[in-house]
């Protein structure tokens, strides 16, 4: 008679990193576009076409493996990383759909972030987001990874630890310019001391001050910064608005093109600096 040993060496077995959909390798971050399997619940009819983002592979006690899910557009993928109901969702990999733009970057890729960050609840604090939204339906080389923050700094830190090779971070920030204006700031000369940048729920330079206490190297990073119309705090109730004022709103396709000439500049420096092959 088994002991069960078995049983218990599968249950402890960690789940693979990646899933291969399509000939596409899908891993933590990779965007998907969600197609439910007919005859679904009420979910599934809601989520059918939704594009999502892959927090974890996972895989049942038969090996079958499946993807968890949070909504590239939900305000709450917060909620959704700590695995709260409501806002994290399992589907089979026969029921995902690799985008555009979402084929991982190879060992010799040169790997960068665009991160929007921003709180959607506090007027025009929500560019970055709103941006990096846009630009998450963007075909991009392998390599680039388009991802919305929010106000997860420490989320924002660690994920810096990864190997990338520049970051671009999307972000309102007033600078005392006319609203809507557009910055590039280098926030990688900073020391991390005293912030060049002021951001409500997350402030960049403090996010990077903290990535580098972790010991890890921190890779270039330029800010794509727009001067908001106002500023919010939060601390009453007339704070919370969850709309983008005119001036700001209408700077996202300007951000949205500013953000990929950074990229293809980045990229192209790699191209230049190993004499026209990817490193």
């Amino acid at each position: 008679m088994s002991d069960g040993t078995g049983f218990w060496e599968e249950m402890t077995t960690p789940p693979p990193d990646t899933a291969d959909v399509e000939g596409v390798e899908l891993r933590r971050g990779s965007r998907v576009r969600l197609n439910p399997r007919s005859g679904g619940d009420v979910f599934d009819v809601a989520l059918s076409g939704r594009l999502a983002v892959v927090e974890t592979v996972e895989q049942d006690q038969d090996g079958t493996l499946q993807v968890a899910v949070t909504l590239l557009d939900d305000p709450g993928r917060d909620l959704g990383e700590a695995r709260f109901p409501g806002h994290r969702f399992f589907f089979g990999l026969d029921e995902v759909e690799p985008i555009a733009g979402a084929v991982e970057p190879t060992a010799t890729s040169r790997r960068v972030l665009v991160a929007g960050i921003g709180n959607v609840f506090l007027g025009d604090d929500g560019f970055g987001v709103a941006v990096a939204h846009r630009l998450a339906e963007r075909p991009f080389p392998p390599g680039v990874h388009v991802a919305d923050f929010g106000i997860r700094g420490m989320d924002l830190a660690f994920t810096l630890q990864e190997g990338y090779d520049a970051v671009i971070l999307v972000d309102a920030a007033p600078r005392g310019e006319a609203p809507g204006t557009l910055s590039v700031i280098d926030a990688s000369t900073d020391p991390g001391g005293e912030p060049v940048i002021e951001s409500h729920g997350m402030d960049p330079v403090r996010v990077l001050a903290f990535a580098r206490s972790l010991g890890g190297a921190i890779p270039p990073t330029l800010v794509v910064a727009c001067e908001p119309s106002t500023v919010m705090t939060g601390a009453s109730d007339e704070d919370i608005v969850g709309e983008l004022s005119a001036p700001v709103e209408a700077a996202i396709p300007q951000a949205m093109a500013l953000v990929e000439s950074l990229v293809n500049d980045l990229l192209a420096q790699n191209r230049e600096t190993k004499g026209g092959e990817p490193r």
